[in-house]
Order: structure tokens, then C-alpha cells, then sequence
């Protein structure tokens, strides 16, 4: 069995992908597949949160265990299995940023293909260094929060 995941980046319209991933893989594997689609640090601590359908978070797993299962220990069929449709994949935690992943629904594994794998990319890729770069979108927020007319 396959999960589909939507992934967005908050305050970034620009930014989506869906990934495909087997049920019965780790959060450390989809950790690993996310590191590398996203070309991020190898040697960066991150973390995943999960939550229930209405955004209560449910649990936190870490590299190591905190109580909850570490990522290598925790799969995805089993927080599917309790109601948690939304991971957090927090790449930086210090400025607290990360990719929301949503499910998005089951599929068919298809024996020709390999998994995990990226079904739809749109947009650039987050740095993980920094967030001082920002969008057009975001600077018309900024802008507008900040009183300033931008005509």
C-alpha cells in the first residue's frame, strides 16, 4: 500500500509536492528521502510532529526516543492508523520552520516503480539556512503589516 502526502511550506504558495511513500516505512526513511529530494544538511537535527484532523498534536519523534518511539522505530501505517493526517518535518529547529505533509490518500503500488518518489514538484526547493529570502507574496504581507503603502 502507498501514501500520498501533499507537501506545502507555510507562508510559501509557491511551494508544493506530493510525495508517494510505502505504508510500512519508517519516519526515519521518509526523513532520509525528504533530506535528499530537498538537498538538505545530512548533519542537521530535525524531527517529525504528527497531528489528529482537528490540528491537536498528537505526538513528537525524535532521532532519539522522547517518549513517543524515535523515527526509526515509528511507521507510517501505524499514525495513519490512529488518525494522525498531518506530519510536521521540522528541518530547522532553532527558527522553528518545516514542511506540513498532509495525507492525501492511499494508492496502488505499482511493481515498476521505486518508492519513495516525487509525483508533482512546484517551486524551488526551502533553504534550510535561511529564511530572509521570501517571496513576492510574503513581502506584500510584510509590507502591509508593516503600514507601508506599496503603490
Amino acid at each position: 500500500m502507498i501514501y500520498q502526502y501533499k507537501a506545502i511550506l507555510p507562508r510559501n504558495k509557491s511551494f508544493v509536492r506530493i510525495y508517494e511513500v510505502r505504508a510500512n516505512s519508517t519516519l526515519y526513511a521518509f526523513h532520509l528521502f525528504l533530506q535528499n529530494a530537498l538537498s538538505f544538511a545530512p548533519d542537521q537535527q530535525v524531527f517529525f510532529r504528527t497531528y489528529n484532523a482537528s490540528g491537536k498534536q498528537v505526538r513528537e519523534c525524535r532521532l532519539f526516543d522522547v517518549g513517543f518511539g524515535s523515527m526509526d522505530q515509528v511507521r507510517l501505517e501505524a499514525i495513519h492508523a490512529k488518525g494522525e493526517v498531518c506530519l510536521h518535518y521540522v528541518f530547522d529547529i532553532f527558527k522553528g520552520r518545516y514542511l506540513e505533509l498532509h495525507f492525501d490518500g492511499v494508492e496502488e503500488e505499482v511493481w515498476r516503480r521505486s518508492y519513495p518518489r516525487t509525483v508533482l514538484e512546484r517551486g524551488g526547493n526551502p533553504d534550510q539556512f535561511r529564511d530572509d529570502l521570501f517571496l513576492f507574496d510574503d513581502a506584500e504581507a510584510i509590507i502591509a503589516d508593516e503600514g507601508v503603502d506599496s503603490e
